[in-house]
């Protein structure tokens, strides 16, 4: 199991796992079959000087990602939003630190200077480790998200590197 870039090669497999993600939790965006990425929009993704993402490649699939887009205006240019999800398959193992490390190294060397996220604030899990990461909590997003008919509450989080 090693972490590395996502590759145009990956397009298939990394849908797959996402898919898979927004099957296995509700601490994702998406719903189950609510997803419309295609293939071809993973491929432009990998090809965004703008973005990266990183992933978790585990004998031919995939076990997680992390990726950051940073801000696409002058103003925000310094900035990158930040997005993760782990299988519960592969999730224990300290593979979120790992990813962590690896997006906050490519923010580095590409000038950013601020990394943002939001987290649900029941999802104890992620919560400790963005917090272990360096990220404090910046606000609230009261009734962010509606999800299995309740609404629920984000954290927006910072940090600066």
């Amino acid at each position: 199991m090693h972490i590395r870039k996502l590759e145009v090669s990956d397009s298939a497999a990394y849908l797959e796992m996402l898919n898979k993600l927004d099957q296995e939790t509700s601490f994702m965006l998406f719903e189950p079959g609510e997803r419309s990425m295609t293939e071809d929009e993973i491929i432009a993704r990998v090809n965004n000087k703008g973005s990266e993402t990183f992933v978790v490649a585990d004998k031919g699939e995939l076990g997680g990602f992390i990726s950051i887009s940073r801000g696409f205006a002058k103003r925000i240019n310094h900035m990158g939003y930040v997005v993760m999800g782990i299988l519960k398959t592969h999730q224990g193992r300290g593979l979120g630190t790992k990813l962590f490390g690896e997006v906050i190294n490519w923010a580095k060397e590409n000038g950013i200077t601020r990394l943002e996220l939001t987290v649900m604030t029941h999802n104890t899990a992620a919560l400790a480790l963005y917090k272990k990461m360096g990220f404090l909590v910046e606000g609230t997003r009261k009734k962010a998200m509606k999800v299995e008919g309740k609404y629920v509450d984000e954290y927006y989080m910072g940090k600066i590197i």
